[in-house]
């Protein structure tokens, strides 16, 4: 949402504060988002929102006269007892009566708000305005199209590099047959015919045949072998191309371990995640991974409200992931990231497949992957802090080696929105 302030700019009043006063409301609302944010539902993440900005929020500074200090002169109308130079003595205490009197003892200090409702698109363009896929670096892809020629048809101008020559003689050709223009072939024939008319002493036959011969030419010669009509060159048109290809791979573990409220949390990041990338970019293709003992790749549907539960064996779904890697995206061709959420659980003996996978096949590959870990650690038990769980543990020994990967943990949904804005924030490398 842009605020633009229209109105002219009086004495007295900075053409700077006002630029502020412009950035400080801008805060504000977005502050309101992130408050309401914390309340929506999984359903409502993609939608418009009533905000709400208290008005010491959007007061612009001013400039006023001091009460006190300095020179004044006052013009008092209807005055006939003072003259300029006599000084009036300060009224007793309390005894101005111009002031506000006693504040109400019901007074609950409560502020007047200036409320409005944003739209779907002033919504969204506030929630993720300053976030970006990280990593970006084979090439840019945020709002960035280039053009690339493709055939469109024939055209009857053009430059002589485009030329096509087999539409010209075919159109030549047609024309010729159509005009009944005689080819080289009949003209010899009609030589030949008018020579051997004369070698048999036929005077009219051999003057006939002459005579044809030359209608033949002249008819040859009206009609051109390539006219200007013939010519045909090869049309092109630009239809924009993405400069890069993205795709995004989103695990899930839906296994027995994860309660309905580490799903619900996991949810809500994806659904967070989707409607992301489907409003900033148009080249993000989205591959969705649900995994309990087994991992397979499912529809949007799916992903969001099948019920499914199981063991865990986390590596199935990073074996799934690469299985769909090798057969459509190409990582020459495409920008690979990742995002993974899980409640940490898994089978022990699968860590050493899970890091060799992590360490040793996805991370080199993709640009960026980011690890959420749902409930677990962030609450406590019995008053202490839990432990780290299996998958933390694992993937906390290769995160130091690898500059492009994340994790993060989220204990209830207020954590949703602050843990996604530090996972894809622009300055998130310098910070």
């Amino acid at each position: 949402m842009n605020i633009i302030d229209r109105r002219p700019n009086p004495k007295g009043k900075s053409l700077a504060n006002r630029q502020r006063f412009i950035e400080r409301a801008k805060g504000e609302v977005k502050d309101a988002i992130a408050e309401a944010l914390k309340r929506r539902k999984i359903g409502d993440a993609e939608g418009g929102e009533k905000v709400s900005i208290p008005t010491r929020g959007i007061q612009e500074p001013v400039f006023r006269s001091a009460s006190r200090g300095g020179k004044r002169e006052y013009v008092l109308p209807g005055n006939k007892k003072f003259v300029a130079g006599d000084k009036i003595e300060r009224p007793q205490q309390g005894g101005g009566g111009g002031g506000r009197g006693q504040a109400s003892p019901e007074d609950n200090g409560e502020q007047d708000a200036f409320e409005f409702m944003l739209s779907k698109d002033e919504f969204l363009d506030l929630l993720f305005e300053d976030l970006e896929l990280p990593n970006l670096i084979k090439t840019k892809l945020k709002s960035m199209e280039t053009t690339q020629l493709q055939r469109a048809g024939y055209s009857i101008e053009g430059t002589p590099a485009s030329l096509n020559i087999r539409r010209t003689m075919r159109n030549s050709l047609a024309r010729r047959i159509s005009l009944n223009r005689p080819s080289p072939a009949d003209l010899e024939a009609m030589e030949r015919q008018a020579q051997a008319a004369e070698e048999a002493d036929d005077a009219e036959g051999a003057e006939q045949a002459r005579t044809d011969l030359e209608a033949a030419k002249q008819r040859a010669r009206r009609f051109a072998y390539i006219d200007p009509v013939d010519v045909r060159y090869n049309r092109f048109e630009r239809i924009p191309k993405p400069n890069a290809q993205a795709v995004m791979f989103c695990l899930m573990d839906v296994s027995g371990s994860m309660t309905e409220a580490m799903k619900d949390l996991a949810k809500r990041f994806f659904l967070l995640l989707h409607v992301f990338l489907t409003r900033r970019y148009k080249t993000v293709d989205l591959v969705f991974i649900r995994h309990t003992s087994n991992a397979q790749e499912v529809d949007e549907d799916t992903f969001f409200h099948s019920r499914e539960t199981g063991g865990t064996i986390v590596s199935t779904a990073l074996e799934e992931m690469m299985k769909v890697v090798r057969e459509r995206y190409n990582p020459e061709n495409w920008n690979i990231y990742a995002a993974q959420a899980s409640d940490g659980d898994n089978y022990s003996e699968d860590s050493d497949r899970c890091s060799q996978l992590l360490g040793g096949e996805i991370l080199p590959l993709t640009q960026y992957f980011a690890y959420i870990e749902v409930g677990a650690e962030a609450t406590l038990r019995h008053g202490f802090p839990s432990p780290p769980t299996d998958l933390w543990r694992t993937y906390a020994a290769i995160a130091p080696a690898h500059e492009n990967f994340a994790m993060r943990k989220v204990a209830d949904p207020s954590q949703i929105y602050p843990v996604f804005h530090d996972l894809f924030a622009k300055d998130r490398e310098h910070a």
